[in-house]
């Protein structure tokens, strides 16, 4: 198997100079060095490997990546700063009786990078290829009641006058706000300003190269893939972990992605261990996630790390909530929306012959079949003209053409702005879907979902869910019921309000189709 590099911002490096190492790079293969006999006959690891790598860190590639986090945590002190600057310079004035802040705040500030410090929201991005400002609002949401509980307990120094509870409350929430605003912004400004991370693949190749996809495809993860390395084609191949880090050096790689291979015979621990030593960071891909997610808890059983694995599913009183959430949602959405709802049927109407609606028939929770209502956006009798437009389909297993000339002209803004699902809004209220969940199939599509992707039906279906806001277009069948099936092992009140959030954050980048 060939080694993938990019050309263009490859920089030259030492050359392996053991023939093993020539031909792991001519190969593009790893694997661990067999391990020694000792005196008294049994295998050991070889650590002197590591040793060697750890001594030559500090001359390493990894000293790029090292400076490329520092870029982030610098833009993610900036805007923690700023945040609680502008959260104390406007609440106090604003909501007090000629209250103002004192000049000795600004002594007080860097608390904020303190508490940020201690609840690990600076050393979070250095582990992650995705670095999402959503994903960490529970964290800021924690800090921003630290810091303004600090600012309560101690606001004589800090408010000229005397701070009130409106006030006090209104820091606390507006400072959770900037504190998500600015890094959001800080984090745009890294992906910008700082040189993309160069990623090197090892293990299994199907899996690398789904990994490759992913990455290269994301519009929110700045990195590259520069070299891919398969364990099992260096079986032969004596001292891989040093051939690996000489490999690293020569691709300038920040990042090795270890996609573990079906059985593991301890090189995975060799390698991850190897390349720490050699500054590089680490990701992991274990497969076992496919199946379980990330619905897991480490359980310390007397030394002994185990994962506890949530049920499949939800409970009674979860179900509840996400009940309550979709029809308290659905109503407010329809009252709101109720004039853009009249306006688009009028539109509608007038653009061609046919229908407001759109009515299929779908598969909804536990395999029951349901009417899912759309705006129509095509003219009437477009089923009848799929099979002459087959050769146009772009999309894997499903049916979807970027031009589509059975799409009106209203239908076309309507689908632009995806705001033509907007009646399934009416679903949710009747119960039918909900409004994160997986996406309903039709009849056709749900028969050649098999086996346990199957279990997605234990969700009621979703005007929007994980699908959407990656781009459904760009993900074929297969991969859309993975996503499905592990929102469903997955599923948390918090994971409904990100995909909610990242859907308007969808609709307002105007992606849709």
């Amino acid at each position: 198997m060939p080694m993938d590099r990019s050309v263009e911002d490859r920089q030259a490096g030492p050359a392996p100079t053991t023939h093993d190492q020539r031909r792991l790079v001519l190969r593009a293969t790893s694997r661990t060095q067999p391990r020694r006999r000792g005196a008294t006959g049994v295998l050991k690891p070889v650590d002197a490997i590591a040793a060697r790598l750890a001594l030559e860190a500090d001359t390493a590639g990894p000293d790029r990546a090292r400076s490329r986090d520092r870029r982030y945590r610098r833009l993610l002190v900036a805007a923690d700063l700023a945040a609680i600057a502008l959260a104390l310079v406007v609440c106090i004035p604003l909501l007090g009786d000629r209250d103002q802040v004192a000049p000795v705040a600004l002594v007080a500030l860097p608390l904020v990078v303190v508490l940020s410090k201690v609840l690990g929201l600076y050393d979070r991005d250095e582990l992650l290829m995705r670095k999402s400002t959503l994903d960490e609002a529970p964290g800021l949401f924690q800090l921003a009641t630290l810091s303004a509980l600090l600012i309560g307990l101690a606001h004589g120094p800090l408010v000229a006058g005397n701070l009130g509870r409106d006030q006090l409350i209104a820091v606390w929430m507006s400072l959770f706000v900037f504190l998500i605003g600015f890094r959001a912004i800080g984090r745009t400004i890294g992906r910008t300003i700082a040189p993309v991370e160069r990623c090197l693949l090892v293990g299994d190749p199907e899996v690398c190269g789904r990994a490759r996809e992913k990455i290269e495809s994301s519009e929110t993860v700045h990195a590259t893939v520069v070299g891919q390395v398969d364990f099992e084609a260096a079986a032969e191949t004596r001292d891989a972990e040093g051939a690996i880090g000489d490999l690293a050096s020569e691709l300038d790689v920040h990042r090795v992605v270890v996609a573990p291979p079906s059985v593991d015979r301890g090189e995975v621990l060799s390698l991850i261990r190897a390349a720490k030593a050699h500054g590089l960071k680490v990701s992991v891909l274990p497969r076992m996630l496919e199946v379980v997610g990330t619905s897991v808890e480490f359980d310390d059983l007397e030394g002994l790390e185990m994962l506890g694995v949530r049920r499949f599913g939800l409970s009674r009183s979860s179900w509840l909530i996400k009940r309550s959430m979709d029809v308290l949602g659905s109503s407010l959405a329809l009252l709101v929306l109720s004039p853009l709802l009249a306006l688009i049927a009028v539109a509608t109407k007038l653009d061609s012959r046919g229908p407001v609606l759109f009515r299929q028939r779908r598969v909804g929770r536990d395999g029951e079949l349901f009417e899912m209502l759309k705006f129509r956006t095509m003219v009437v009798g477009a089923d009848a003209r799929k099979q002459e437009l087959e050769a146009l389909n772009e999309a894997d297993g499903l049916f979807k053409i970027a031009e589509d000339p059975r799409i009106t002209r209203v239908g076309k803004l309507l689908r632009r702005y995806s705001i033509d699902e907007l009646p399934q809004l009416w679903n949710v209220l009747r119960g039918e879907m909900s409004l994160v969940g997986p996406r309903p199939l039709v009849l056709e599509d749900d028969r050649r979902v098999e086996g346990w992707y199957r279990r997605r039906l234990h969700l009621t279906p979703g005007v929007t869910g994980r699908w959407q806001v990656l781009g459904s277009a760009r993900i074929p069948l297969n991969e859309m019921v993975k996503l499905d099936y592990l929102y469903v092992a997955n599923w948390s009140l918090w994971a409904d309000v990100k995909i909610l959030l990242r859907t308007v954050q969808f609709v307002l980048g105007r992606r849709g189709l």
